[in-house]
């Protein structure tokens, strides 16, 4: 009794049936079809079927149709760590503040409490046994300068309420750092050593990496300065649900304690994004890491180096998705846009005349993809500035004028989720 085994090869649709006996698989000799081990018996007097396959996987037509990828691993990440490392700062917050008992942590516990939830950095330490309580609270956290004379960036959760912090350079040298201002929707905060004008330092990545790119992480690790980790992007726009504004990259590099506010590359030696928090169930590095993106780097601390604080647009709405059955039952073609969960009383949408069940389809001549996207826009734009809305409502759209409001810095999950 003879039956027919079926070979789907991954070059193409190359199939190959030859008729082998119903013996154990280990009665038939291995083969191997061109490049690829065949996992089903093939009869050994077959040779000119398995000449026939061989022959067909390695013609042009057969490449062709396969997926062709070119590798550009690099042989060593040396070159860029040489060129930005020394851009790359140790800050030490807490020193020359008031004593621990007295201080209050406004952010979520540390990322590296074992619980799988995206946390930040803790503000300190935990208590050391025969260390005074009042002693005072100190943080390790990371930092980069931007520019010659002595602008750098690090993360809102490691310096919190300072004034000033301690910073050291690759180098060893170690300066006072004056707090310009913080932004506790994005995690960032802009700092300023004075008396050099030569700093090293580093740029901002123009364009959002892809995903799949290498990157690599430096960052001051337990206080050892000088850490260098590589990895890849593992997503995009990843909202961990810390802040309604949330827009985080998601890397595999290993980022710990005391990295936080340190840089992310490219290979090009371009930041695209600055690390804050982790996913870990073991209060370790598992390779989930998220790092806040350049373009919102950019607009924090333009804003933070003009004026010490960073303001941002206020819709005044509570926002959803467009789901395929909401979309059905509203009669609305598709499920891009942002659905009007609640408009705020006497928020800019209220008074612009938005409603509960309305679909915000363009901001400004541009498309709404999502409820992140219209968070996004809003938050970039102006307070004060007049915004035009594309709303659909059964039947119809309509445009809308909205004059956006200020977002509450207190409270900052009010202006759209």
């Amino acid at each position: 009794m003879l039956r027919n085994t079926a070979i789907a090869l991954a070059a193409g649709s190359l199939f190959a049936t030859a008729a082998t006996p119903t013996s154990p698989l280990s009665s038939s000799p291995a083969c191997v079809l061109g490049a690829f081990p065949a996992t089903c018996p093939i009869a050994a007097a077959d040779l000119l079927t398995q000449q026939k396959f061989s022959d067909r996987i390695g013609s042009p037509a057969a490449y062709g149709r396969a997926v062709q990828v070119s590798s550009n691993d690099p042989a060593s990440f040396a070159d860029v760590v040489e060129a930005v490392k020394s851009a790359v700062i140790g800050v030490r917050a807490g020193a020359t503040q008031e004593p621990r008992a007295s201080r209050k942590r406004n952010l979520p516990d540390s990322p590296f409490e074992p619980r799988p939830r995206a946390q930040r950095e803790p503000r300190g330490v935990p208590p050391i046994p025969g260390l005074p309580q009042d002693s005072p609270q100190i943080t390790q956290g990371s930092g980069f300068f931007i520019t010659a004379d002595g602008y750098a960036v690090t993360n809102r959760h490691v310096v919190e309420n300072d004034k000033t912090v301690e910073i050291k350079t690759d180098d060893q040298k170690t300066y006072s750092a004056t707090v310009i201002g913080t932004d506790s929707v994005s995690d960032l905060a802009l700092l300023k050593v004075e008396g050099r004008n030569d700093f090293p330092h580093v740029k901002l990545a123009d364009n959002p990496p892809r995903v799949g790119d290498w990157i690599l992480a430096i960052g001051n690790s337990f206080g050892l300065g000088g850490t260098v980790t590589r990895g890849i992007v593992s997503a995009r726009e990843r909202n961990l649900g810390i802040s309604a504004y949330d827009d985080l990259i998601q890397i595999d590099a290993s980022i710990n304690q005391g990295a936080s506010g340190g840089p992310t590359f490219d290979l090009d030696g371009k930041v695209i994004g600055v690390n804050t928090s982790i996913v870990s169930p073991t209060g370790g590095s598992i390779g989930i890491a998220f790092a806040i993106p350049a373009d919102t780097v950019r607009m924090v601390v333009d804003q933070l180096r003009e004026k010490g604080d960073v303001t941002r647009g206020w819709l005044g709405i509570q926002i959803q998705p467009v789901t395929a059955e909401i979309a059905d039952n509203l009669g609305f073609k598709g499920t891009k846009g942002a659905l009007i969960a609640q408009p705020q009383p006497n928020g800019p949408a209220a008074k612009a005349g938005i409603k509960s069940g309305d679909i915000i389809t363009s901001l400004n001549g541009d498309a709404v993809e999502n409820p992140r996207t219209l968070s996004k826009k809003i938050a970039a734009a102006a307070p004060g500035v007049p915004i035009k809305l594309v709303v659909f409502r059964p039947g119809n759209e309509e445009t809308v004028q909205v004059t956006l409001g200020e977002l509450p810095s207190k409270d900052p999950a009010v202006g759209v989720k």
